[in-house]
């Protein structure tokens, strides 16, 4: 262990020596000091401290400023192992049961970086749930680590849409659609209140857009 990393661990040390009477924060202070064998306790941890907003009580304004400062990670990564934790909690709580007993080896935790690749996966509409089986398989039995998770992501999502060419053609057409449509209403209302134009020519305007919204429907 480098002298950097020691004095850290030293740090977390007296902190948790220093919140002793207060139970709560001594044990987020305690599953961050133990984050690399099981980042799921700091997960549950960080979890309760942001919804109920803990840190405050604690004398920290923000939740970014509590886990940068008492617990030394990034907010980006504090807030990835509490999504993460989430989602395993509403989507996987069978793993929550099973996965982070004491009996299980620390090397079958999958990381919460290919966790939060399932999250993003599960909340994917262009995947089915066979996809997201197959995907959450790789993550909790396969043991595979994020970089591998995240490659058969994207070449999931490359081959649905290869494989539904009109249902993005049906997309990309509602989309220019829905442009179109807003810049005659805009122009409608601007002729509207200038009356730069004849106001049949605004007529035919506003019938062209209950057209337009009538093939759209």
């Amino acid at each position: 262990m480098n002298a950097y990393a020691t004095k850290r661990l030293e740090a977390m040390e007296y902190k948790i020596r220093e919140t002793a009477d207060n139970p709560v924060r001594k044990h987020v202070l305690e599953t961050a000091r133990d984050f690399k064998s099981s980042w799921i306790e700091l997960g549950r941890a960080l979890y309760s401290v942001h919804k109920d907003k803990l840190y405050k009580e604690w004398g920290f304004a923000t939740f970014e400023a509590y886990t940068s400062k008492e617990i030394g990670i990034r907010n980006q990564t504090a807030m990835k192992l509490l999504r993460s934790y989430f989602f395993l909690e509403k989507e996987e709580p069978k793993f929550l049961k099973t996965g982070n007993s004491d009996a299980e080896e620390p090397a079958k935790i999958p990381s919460y970086e290919s966790v939060n690749v399932l999250r993003l996966a599960k909340n994917n509409k262009s995947l089915d749930n066979d996809d997201y089986e197959n995907l959450k398989k790789s993550v909790f039995e396969d043991g595979k680590d994020v970089l591998e998770v995240k490659k058969d992501l994207t070449s999931l999502i490359r081959e649905r849409k290869e494989l539904e060419p009109e249902e993005a053609r049906e997309e990309k057409r509602a989309i220019v659609i829905r442009r179109c449509l807003s810049t005659l209403k805009s122009l409608k209302t601007e002729l509207e209140s200038t009356k730069m134009l004849p106001a049949s020519l605004t007529r035919d305007i506003a019938a062209l857009i209950k057209r337009i919204e009538e093939e759209m429907d």
